[in-house]
C-alpha cells in the first residue's frame, strides 16, 4: 500500500525548508485531499520545497483497510494496546501499518520545518511541538482558534510522535464540517501559499 501513496514535491533548491501537508488520515474525513488537489491545480511556483500528500488514507472510513486508526499507530513513548472494536485502535503494535511506516521513513529521509494534517470536525488549529507561531498564522488566515490540547489522550498520535518527540512543528487542522466547503477551500489555499512563499 504504501507505494500506492501519492507524495508530489514542489522542490525549489535554493531553500533549505521542507514542509509536509498530509490529507485524509482518517478516511472519512476527506475535505484535505479536495483542499490539496484544488490547489495544486494552481500550478504555482514555490520558494521552499513542500510535500503534498492529498489522501493518507483511502479506506473510505476513520481506520484503515486493517480496521486501524492510523493517528493512534506511531511509535511514541506513550503507544498502547487499546480495544480492537474501538474506532481509536491502534493496531496490535506501533508501526504496524504501512501508511504509518511510509510516513515515519519519509520523516526520517528529510529534516521537515513544518507539518501540516488536515482533519475534522473540531474548528481548531491543534499544535504540537514548537509550532504556536504558525499555528497563530494558521489562525489568522483559517479562522480558529489555537490550542494545544485536543482534549482528550492520543496515544501513538502523529502529533506525539513528530511534534512532542521528535521536536517538528505540528499542525492539526481540525475543520468545521458544517462550513461552507468552497469558502474554507480559499482560506486553505491561502495558508498553502503562505507556506510555500513565506513561511
Amino acid at each position: 500500500m504504501a507505494n500506492e501513496i501519492k507524495l508530489i514535491k514542489k522542490e525549489n533548491n535554493t531553500s533549505n525548508k521542507k514542509i509536509l501537508v498530509i490529507g485524509v488520515f482518517h478516511g472519512d474525513e476527506t475535505q484535505g485531499e479536495y483542499f490539496i488537489n484544488s490547489y495544486l491545480k494552481k500550478n504555482t511556483i514555490s520558494n521552499n520545497n513542500v510535500f503534498y500528500i492529498p489522501k493518507l488514507n483511502p479506506s473510505k472510513k476513520r481506520k484503515n483497510s486493517n480496521n486501524v486508526d492510523l493517528n493512534r499507530n506511531f511509535p511514541t513513548k506513550n503507544w498502547t494496546l487499546g480495544d480492537p472494536k474501538s474506532d481509536y485502535f491502534g493496531g496490535y503494535k506501533p508501526n504496524s501499518e504501512k501508511e504509518t511506516q511510509f510516513l515515519v521513513q519519509l520523516i526520517n529521509e528529510h529534516d521537515f520545518s513544518a507539518i501540516i494534517t488536515i482533519h475534522s470536525p473540531y474548528k481548531v488549529v491543534n499544535y504540537d511541538g514548537p509550532a504556536k507561531n504558525l499555528a497563530e498564522v494558521a489562525s489568522r488566515i483559517i479562522g480558529y482558534p489555537t490550542s494545544n490540547d485536543i482534549g482528550y489522550p492520543t496515544p501513538g498520535s502523529f502529533g506525539t510522535y513528530c511534534g512532542v518527540e521528535r521536536q517538528i512543528p505540528t499542525l492539526t487542522i481540525e475543520i468545521d464540517e458544517e462550513e461552507n466547503v468552497e469558502l474554507l477551500n480559499k482560506k486553505f489555499h491561502k495558508f498553502f501559499e503562505y507556506l510555500e512563499k513565506d513561511f
